[in-house]
């Protein structure tokens, strides 16, 4: 509503010494003058700019005789001044213009600018006024004042004697006799008459009092503490005439301050609260309306120490009242007590190093015009602080404060209501929270906020602005849009008084002292009226709005005295010319537009229809204005000026008007008219049969129909949000009314339909005024997103800037930096309960049902139960009749029901699970519904719901359950949180993150390195080993760093052997099913041990049963293509072995890896290696490795011009094969040298082409020869030969021969080889001949293995070529005697390659090599 801002300004007063410093401070009823009082000076001060006009300086000799001045108040005129002394006199001051047009200050222009030219009422604008006081008259009450008040044309004075003075403003009773208030009768109501009691004692008086014109009457506090109403029982102002009502329970009363527009007397109590107060119309007793007091949750230590209530000021709009404490602070409340402001904590109360301030004790203050301004004379806390008597010694010049606010449209132009945007006026600037959708719509757009604009895929003004905006234009970011308001027009026109924005939220329309002005937010521009006169020849006094491209508003014409309601079409020159007006018969209070409807409100208590329409019959588009009906309320409304909005609206309790047809726009069935904070409802009547007479009338002259007489909907009400928009699935929400009360929070009045359109039963109501309380203020609601808009004030602290010494009193110290953000909240929580409460849980479900896609309905069903968990679990007494179970069976209609509860209990402390599960259920039986679903990260949530409430067997149970099914799942995340709680269950310990890998330096392990750290078996420890060895070059299987180590301290704990063997289990079961892609992606995801786990399970489960199967899953896994034979390859040189060497050593680049290949000798020198490499190329057949598997793009690469590197060339391995350093980018310089002499044919290029068209992904490939790695460590040489079929390199058979031959291998693994080789030839004749031609080139390698298998080698003599001990001793260890002499029978030429790659190279193939497993288009893990 009101929102501080930034920080206050100060006034310093240049004249006097800090003895006579000001301590009241008086506007006048314009807001223009502020009078300022010193004990014996008076001071007239200008509002703009803010400057001191004049001073009175009382003589010494009559200043001791009249005594210090005390108080101030205004002719209604602004001409003369009333000041009060202390010796009971009051001195009437004339306020005189001097002679001739004289200005205290004037701007100088250069010649030629345009303000030159004479713009009306210019000077008067920006030029501070020069003026001269002169006391005419002094008059003696002779008893100290206590109260001035202007009435009317008179002043009203109380005076300490308890008599009140009725006095003419120029000084003269009229020979009316002063009251004595003891003859005044009091009663509780006005019924009683004239049997009222007397006051009854002779020492009272009046202590403050305010008059109240809309209630005819003053509000008066007493000397003692009652407080009072007195009204005059006819016009005469007399003892006899005067009777006053009482409430029995106030008698602490302080000051009072007068709502005129809500009919509100606040009183302010020594307690420190307010009280409000309102005339019961029919027996004219005072009603307490409502409190405004601090809470102790809110301000728990200061809410009872603030001393009494010391002023009250209501604003100029009387929205919102500002209420200060004898002990200092300033608080702000909204008209019907929603709190606003307070700087009783926060940033306002304490300093940056967490000291507490002293609270700013205020003596006077006064609201400037239109509320921008609170003037402020204050004492500065308490004397015997060091900041503020330092600061008190640097400052000699007393000071005024200027509070800076900015405000809610809706305070003076309510008919922005129906708008979902919120708008903010300040003083010179607009702040809106739709800036960003008309920005999406402008390319040219330029805007600093247009980083913060989400991307929307629909316009938000496809549709005429009938649809929703939508959350992220409206909720886009916390930043305002602001639009700073033309100078130009405010020079002349300040202040502003009203703004509106259209549906769209594109163009933005402001009114001042005289004329408006328009801007778009699209082009960024302003437009004023082109002729000025014309512009301050009307004020628009109801207000504005916007229909479509046109502003409707009503003004007064100055030159013709008329009262006009005229249209102006925005996209043309701002000219009378191009306007349409109206006459109206009276002044217009209100106006508001509702579809193609126009309603207004005049000071006859009046409410008039028009209806407008656009009319493009000339060269200028305009809009036409017909009255349609008029409708008199002077029969309910008392005073005009009570009626805060009026509007039409699409809302009527019968729903079966809108049934028939619920897509169109709703029409206008009711008038809603705010009176004074009560809501009437004028419905049409539809008894009569003038229903047909709509439709059978020609030329669209519609006769409507009348309107019942007014209905009261609810009290307290601020503000009104409805529209007309229809949605069918989302009926209760657009159908409903929505009412701000205040300290009350919001009501909704929320239509009530029948399921399925069967027609409701007439007993039943069809609608239900539902109300809740929100923690914002609401400035807009949005329909269809079940969302309230609102603002609220945030603070910075900046006082760290500066020191004790050289503060200097500085504003940053004493006050925080004040900015307004927008905010929002969900309200449908708080409906759906209170339909669950009144036993409307169908209505609910319609409801919630609507709302299911909203983004945040999962947070609305969670926010409801945990919300009705804490109010009933932490109750201290017994609820009779229990709202969770009934939220809790409501919740089970939703498929989030199981989330909906484990995240409330893990949101929820402990104590309180016992209810909450007594009503929605067992948490194991919620926890096996989760694991039925599928729903394995809801299940991990309940798991810890069991820890907490089940023996830790049963959470060991559950744990086993989700940790097997999360592994068949791959949710590896999850896998790895099942270990650690695992741990935790068997150990008793908590919960503890796993400790993070040191970081390694590159070695000859190249990428492998990463999964090797992450081990996580439990049952092998590395303590065992001795520390020496871990000096050693860390190569594969070496499990390195702390996380090799992070179960040792508990290796032999039967937890660890449990957790061990779920993992084994689940890894012999992937490979019983020839799931290597999962067995890969499991051990690199969970850190599994798989080499040492494999050379366990290598006659066992790692063991190939069937290599057809194999093979063909295999294909199928990774994506791998059978291989082909194209028609030209019967003839082709390839198959022939004719240019072998060429086509070996274009794979060479590519498969010569070190991880297929065993270390060669430790001795041979690097020259020597690569030299024995290339002396060995040529017995086997190689095929071409690509990057990619699009065969078009590598033929074009294969045909382009080659560099010739000669032997600076890397030679890659599989760790190589990255998206950089592929063939393509270099690696065929090889091809160049041995090509040089060839000439490729059609033939030879086509079969290039099929062969790389026959590969596999990149990524499969890299995970293929990673597996291929650690098979052949494990020594599990049928799974060699498998992948090495796939990737149809002879090599691998090649090193498979290298082992048989150099160790005792298991007989039966060689025989199980040879069977199977023969059924995968056997398969290829006949399901797959593009493997003969790869089976035939390995044919010699197949004979020498029949020659092997024949020996029968013994099994048990078999050990891994690269281990010296037993598997199970050294399988994590096993590079540690790798490289030994042991193994120098290796020939060179197989194995040399494994050293070759360079240091470089190692680094750049490791980038792509660390995770083959981890992400891409063809992995199965869940990143």
């Amino acid at each position: 509503m009101y929102f501080l801002s930034g920080w206050p300004k100060r006034l310093l007063c240049p004249l006097g010494s800090p003895a006579e410093a000001p301590f009241h401070v008086q506007s006048d009823p314009q807001r223009a003058f502020f009078a300022v009082l010193a004990a014996a000076r008076l001071s007239i001060w200008y509002s703009r700019p803010s400057v001191l006009i004049v001073t009175y300086k009382e003589p010494a000799k009559s200043s001791t005789q009249f005594g210090s001045y005390k108080q101030a108040e205004w002719r209604p005129d602004s001409t003369m001044i009333a000041v009060s002394t202390a010796n009971g006199y009051i001195l009437f001051f004339h306020i005189t213009s001097t002679r001739g047009d004289k200005y205290l200050y004037e701007p100088v222009y250069p010649k030629g600018s345009p303000q030159m030219k004479g713009t009306p009422h210019f000077k008067e604008e920006q030029c501070a006024p020069a003026l001269n006081l002169e006391m005419r008259k002094i008059l003696d009450l002779q008893a100290p004042i206590m109260s001035l008040q202007s009435v009317l044309e008179d002043l009203l004075v109380a005076t300490s004697d308890g008599l009140l003075h009725l006095i003419h403003w120029e000084g003269m009773t009229n020979g009316r006799k002063a009251i004595n208030l003891c003859t005044v009768p009091f009663s509780v109501d006005l019924q009683s008459s004239r049997v009222g009691s007397f006051l009854g004692f002779t020492d009272v008086h009046i202590r403050d009092m305010e008059y109240c014109a809309t209630l005819d009457g003053f509000a008066v506090v007493f000397n003692d503490g009652k407080v009072g109403f007195i009204t005059p029982v006819s016009s005469r102002f007399t003892a006899e005439q005067l009777h006053g009502v009482w409430p029995q329970d106030v008698v602490d009363g302080t000051c009072v301050a007068v709502n005129n527009k809500y009919r509100l007397m606040a009183f302010g109590c020594v307690s420190g609260s307010v009280q409000v107060y309102t005339i019961d119309n029919s027996t004219g007793a005072m009603l307490l309306s409502h409190k405004l007091e601090l809470t102790a949750k809110q301000y728990p230590d200061i809410w009872n120490k603030t001393g009494a209530v010391k002023l009250m000021r209501w604003s100029p709009d009387n929205s919102v009242v500002i209420v200060t404490w004898e002990y200092g602070g300033l608080s702000l409340w909204s008209v019907f007590g929603a709190q606003l402001i307070c700087t009783l904590g926060g940033d306002f109360a304490y300093r940056s190093d967490g000291t507490k301030k002293d609270p700013l004790k205020i003596n006077s203050m006064s609201w400037g015009a239109e509320g921008y301004h609170l003037w402020v004379i204050s004492g500065f806390g308490s004397q015997n602080t060091e900041i503020e008597s330092d600061l008190r010694s640097v400052v000699k010049q007393p000071s005024i404060l200027l509070f800076q606010f900015i405000k809610s449209v809706l305070t003076v132009n309510p008919c922005m209501s129906n708008q979902e945007q919120v708008l903010l006026q300040g003083e010179d600037r607009l702040y809106l929270n739709c800036g960003e959708a008309s920005q999406t719509q402008n390319p040219r757009s330029s805007s600093t906020h247009s980083e913060h604009k989400p991307s929307r895929e629909k316009s938000p003004f496809a549709d005429g602005g009938l649809e929703s905006q939508g959350l992220s234009t409206l909720l886009g970011h916390r930043h305002w849009h602001v639009v700073q308001i033309s100078s130009t027009y405010l020079e002349s026109n300040w202040p502003i008084r009203f703004s509106a924005i259209d549906k769209l939220g594109q163009n933005i329309a402001v009114v001042g002292k005289f004329g408006f002005a328009h801007y778009s937010l699209l082009t960024k521009k302003w437009k004023l009226f082109g002729n000025i006169t014309q512009e301050q020849n009307m004020i628009v006094t109801g207000g504005l709005a916007w229909w479509n491209d046109f502003m409707v508003l009503a003004c007064y014409n100055i030159n013709d005295r008329q009262e006009e309601l005229r249209v102006y079409l925005r996209t043309s020159n701002l000219d009378n010319a191009f306007a349409h007006v109206t006459k109206a018969q009276a002044e217009t209070l209100l106006l508001s537009v509702f579809q193609d409807m126009v309603i207004v409100f005049r000071a006859d208590c009046s409410i008039c229809l028009y209806s407008i329409e656009r009319k493009s019959d000339g060269p200028n588009t305009t809009a036409g204005i017909q009255v349609l009906q008029e409708v008199s309320m002077s029969r309910y409304i008392p005073h005009p000026f009570l009626v805060v909005s009026v509007t039409l609206t699409s809302v009527s309790t019968e729903n079966g008007i809108t049934l028939k047809m619920p897509q169109q726009a709703r029409g206008a069935e009711s008038i809603m008219l705010n009176l004074a904070g009560q809501l009437i409802m004028m419905q049409r009547d539809r008894s009569g049969p003038q229903i047909r007479e709509k439709d059978s009338n020609p030329n669209n002259q519609r006769k409507l129909l009348p309107f019942c007489p007014p209905v009261v909907l609810a009290q307290s009400v601020e503000n009104v949000w409805t529209t007309c928009r229809a949605n069918k699935q989302k009926r209760h929400l657009l159908e409903a009314l929505w009412l701000s009360c205040g300290g009350a929070g919001m009501k909704v009045w929320l239509p009530l339909f029948p399921r399925d359109h069967r027609k409701p039963h007439s007993f039943l109501s069809q609608r239900i005024m539902l109300p809740f309380h929100i923690n914002i203020y609401p400035l807009a609601v949005l329909f269809e997103d079940a969302l309230v808009l609102g603002a609220v004030n945030d603070t910075l602290l900046y006082d760290s800037l500066y020191t004790r010494n050289n503060a200097r009193e500085q504003l940053e110290v004493l006050f925080p930096f004040c900015v307004v953000e927008r905010t929002s909240q969900i309200y449908l929580h708080h409906i759906l309960r209170q339909l669950l409460v009144r036993n409307l849980g169908e209505q609910a479900l319609l409801l919630a049902q609507s709302c299911a896609t909203l983004p945040y309905f999962p947070h609305v069903l969670e926010l409801m139960l945990h919300e009705v968990l804490e109010e009933e679990a932490t109750s201290r007494e017994p609820i009779p009749d229990p709202l969770l179970p009934t939220v809790a069976k409501f919740i089970t209609e939703f498929p989030l029901f199981l989330q909906t509860v484990v995240h409330c209990a893990r949101k929820t402390e402990y104590a309180l699970w016992n209810y909450l599960f007594a009503a929605v259920g067992n948490p194991k039986d919620l926890f096996e519904e989760c694991l039925m679903a599928q729903d394995l990260d809801t299940a991990a949530s309940y798991l810890i719901i069991l820890q907490n409430m089940e023996v830790p067997a049963v959470s060991r149970q559950h744990a086993t359950l989700l940790f097997n099914t999360a592994l068949e799942q791959g949710k590896w995340d999850l896998c790895r949180h099942m270990i650690r709680f695992l741990k935790a269950i068997g150990s008793g310990e908590s919960e503890t993150p796993p400790s993070t890998p040191t970081a390694q330096e590159p070695s000859s392990s190249g990428g492998f390195e990463f999964f090797r750290n992450r081990s996580i078996s439990l049952s092998q420890s590395a303590e065992n080993v001795p520390a020496s060895k871990f000096s050693l070059q860390k190569t594969l299987s070496m499990p390195s760093g702390p996380s090799g180590k992070r179960w040792s301290k508990d290796s032999d704990c039967a937890e660890n052997m449990y957790i061990d063997m779920m993992l084994w289990r689940h890894a012999r079961r992937l490979l019983e099913d020839v799931r290597l892609k999962d067995l890969g992606c499991f051990a690199a995801q969970l850190g599994f041990e798989l080499i040492s786990w494999l050379c366990k399970e290598r006659t066992r489960a790692a063991r190939v049963d069937n290599f057809v199967i194999a093979l063909k899953r295999l294909h199928k896994d990774f994506l791998w293509p059978l291989p082909i034979i194209p028609a030209s390859s019967i003839s082709s040189p390839f198959k022939n072995g004719k240019y072998r060497t060429v086509g070996e050593q274009l794979l060479k680049s590519q498969s010569a890896d070190p991880f297929l290949n065993l270390e060669m000798d430790a001795g041979i020198s690097n020259i020597q290696r690569s030299q024995s490499w290339l002396s060995n190329i040529g017995p086997t057949h190689h095929e071409i490795d690509t990057a990619s598997s699009h065969g078009p793009q590598m033929q074009d690469a294969f045909l382009s011009p080659l560099s010739n590197k000669g032997d600076e060339c890397s030679i890659g391995s599989a760790t190589d094969l990255t998206e950089s350093s592929s063939m393509v980018d270099g690696d065929w310089t090889m091809v160049d040298e041995n090509f040089s002499t060839l000439s490729l044919t059609q033939s030879e290029l086509e079969h290039i082409s099929m062969e790389l068209a026959s590969k596999g992904p990149h990524k499969s490939q890299v995970q293929l020869r990673y597996l291929l790695h650690i098979f052949m460590e494990a020594g599990c040489l049928d799974w060699c030969i498998v992948i090495g079929l796939i990737l149809r390199e002879s090599s691998i058979i090649n090193q498979i021969l290298v082992i048989t031959q150099s160790s005792e291998v298991d007989g039966e693994m060689l025989q199980n080889i040879k069977t199977g080789l023969h059924a995968v030839d056997r398969w290829a004749s006949t399901d797959c001949p593009g493997y003969k031609p790869f089976l035939n080139i390995i044919k010699p390698q197949l004979q020498k293995l029949s020659e092997i298998t024949e020996e029968q080698v013994q099994p048990d003599a078999f050990q891994p070529i690269t281990m010296g001990k037993t598997p199970e001793q050294t399988s994590p260890r096993a590079e540690e005697s790798r490289g030994s002499s042991s193994h120098g029978s290796i020939p060179q030429g197989e194995v040399g390659s494994s050293n070759m790659v360079s240091r470089k190279e190692e680094d750049t193939a490791q980038a792509e090599e660390e995770e083959p497993f981890q992400d891409g288009t063809y992995d199965c893990s869940v990143s």
